[in-house]
């Protein structure tokens, strides 16, 4: 017979393990399964990327526009994902323990699909020639990942905490605070792809849309800062150290 005192401890214990699992790391899990289900389906089958990526095109014929949020979890490549996970990871952790759970899954769902949109209607309104195209991308290009989002989250960290030092990935000893360090990875990113692109060499990098998830940050950002004064005050002097 079950002790009940064991039962409740393990009650316990496993509603504990679940409440306590943040939004990110769920995140994150969404993302690593979907691209384990997906990208080998991709890669055997081509033709199948129209239904998991978003092509600015398609999506303004009316085709495929579930691809807003599917493209937003599949992943060009395992570089690709680990990439962007890491750095979501290391963003989204501390975003959801400043402006809250809910708030911050709600956000980083509408500004992925807000940098989606601005991916779309950029690259159909301005991709048609060959320079338009090497800026804004074509619109018969296909778009994947979570950095229009994670974008987002850094153009948030921009507005609430300008002071928070931010490290690139690749140069660890090398860090600048948020207000400097974000703007000069979106335009430095998007100066490499077009050397890239001038080159012959395109690495397909979505601009637009970081662009897109970037400026959805700072303006939510913006938001707060003005209906929390208080708050996020507090915040920006916590983290300006």
């Amino acid at each position: 017979m079950n002790d009940p005192r064991r039962i409740r401890y393990l009650e316990h214990r496993r509603t504990n393990f679940f409440s306590n699992w943040g939004i990110t790391n769920w995140l994150i899990l969404v993302n690593a399964v979907f691209f384990i289900v997906a990208f080998p389906i991709v890669l055997y089958f081509p033709e199948t990327i129209k239904y998991v990526a978003l092509q600015p095109v398609s999506f303004l014929s009316g085709k495929y526009l579930w691809t807003l949020l599917t493209s937003m979890f599949m992943h060009g490549g395992i570089f690709h994902l680990a990439i962007n996970m890491f750095v979501l990871f290391s963003l989204g952790s501390l975003c959801e323990k400043i402006i809250g759970r809910k708030r911050y899954f709600w956000f980083y769902l509408f500004s992925g699909l807000i940098a989606g949109l601005f991916f779309v209607l950029l690259a159909f309104f301005f991709g048609a020639s060959e320079l338009g195209a090497a800026f804004f991308g074509a619109s018969d290009s296909f778009a994947v990942g979570a950095s229009g989002a994670i974008f987002a989250v850094a153009g948030l960290f921009m507005i609430l905490t300008p002071k928070l030092k931010f490290t690139i990935i690749f140069f660890p000893f090398f860090s600048l605070p948020a207000y400097i360090m974000i703007p000069v990875v979106l335009l430095v990113t998007w100066l490499i792809s077009l050397g890239a692109v001038s080159l012959g060499a395109g690495i397909g990098v979505g601009n637009t849309a970081h662009l897109g998830g970037f400026l959805c940050g700072a303006i939510f950002g913006i938001y707060l800062r003005r209906k929390y004064k208080r708050k996020t005050k507090m915040i920006a002097q916590y983290f300006s150290n």
